[in-house]
């Protein structure tokens, strides 16, 4: 891409007013034109930029400074296998040198009411989608300071396909639970690809929520995406077949029209919250 406004053109299949793009700060060009990588080097990165990139992190916004987000880099080669292992439909994360799981930890709140003897009176759902929203801010923030740095980046939902073990192999105590993995190198040569986006004008709303229109919107972006983009492969087909139309809002149908993470309720539960 020439610039950012031709990325961000290409990236929403529309015009958008930027402005005077061409001074868009080096951060924000990348992150626009960000892509996840999946084709690492060997080399692991160093301790020391790891480090960088944990503070980084953690000093993205915490909902009322409660820092309810713990990073566990996971660096045992034996724990890194059966991590691994758990996540082996995607054969691609065996080759990615670093791996971290990032971990929404309401536990410490719960730790610093026993020291200063005051209930917890917020024992419901807020307590965990907080803790959750935390590590989601915090990978967030991860990503864009390791690719701001030259590094490739892919979370890893898959690591709450079986949240259990995941957190028996890492050692989460109740109150701790996983809420993504990321894989993280040095990338190969290539630049990873831009994913085509949803546009601004059916995702960005003015005072109100709207959904008008948004059928037409799914098929022109599926129509534009499928000509620019389309999927090497159709997601289960000896269950839903072939079709000549696959696209977009095909793919992500036939994904949650299989289940997946039925027991992450459960698995959520027995870690101490209450979700009413």
């Amino acid at each position: 891409m020439k610039n950012t406004q031709e990325t961000a053109q290409f990236r929403y299949a529309e015009e958008i007013d930027m402005g005077n793009s061409g001074n868009t700060p080096e951060l924000l060009s990348s992150m626009i034109a960000r892509g996840s990588c999946r084709s690492f080097t060997g080399q692991e990165v160093s301790p020391e930029l790891i480090n960088l990139l944990c503070a980084a992190a953690l000093a993205a916004p915490t909902k009322s400074d409660l820092q309810q987000r713990d990073i566990i880099l996971v660096r045992d080669a034996d724990a890194k296998a059966k991590l691994i292992s758990l996540v082996e439909t995607q054969s691609w994360v065996s080759k990615a040198p670093n791996i971290a799981v990032f971990c929404g930890n309401n536990s410490r709140q719960r730790k610093i009411h026993e020291m200063r003897e005051h209930e917890f009176a917020n024992d419901h759902l807020d307590a965990f989608f907080n803790a959750a929203v935390d590590a989601g801010i915090a990978l967030s923030a991860f990503v864009t300071a390791a690719e701001v740095l030259g590094l490739g980046c892919c979370p890893i939902s898959a690591v709450r396909n079986e949240a259990a073990v995941v957190s028996e192999l890492l050692g989460l105590p109740d109150y701790i639970f996983p809420v993504a993995g990321l894989a993280f190198g040095h990338p190969v040569a290539e630049a990873p690809a831009i994913s085509m986006r949803l546009p601004l004008s059916a995702t960005v709303h003015e005072d109100r929520y709207s959904a008008t229109g948004v059928e037409d919107v799914i098929t022109t972006y599926d129509r534009q995406r499928a000509a620019l983009q389309p999927y090497d492969n159709q997601r289960e087909k000896a269950k839903f077949g072939s079709t000549d139309n696959y696209c977009w809002s095909e793919d992500k149908s036939r994904q949650y029209a299989l289940p997946e993470r039925q027991g992450f309720g459960e698995f959520v539960r027995n870690k101490g919250f209450k979700l009413s």
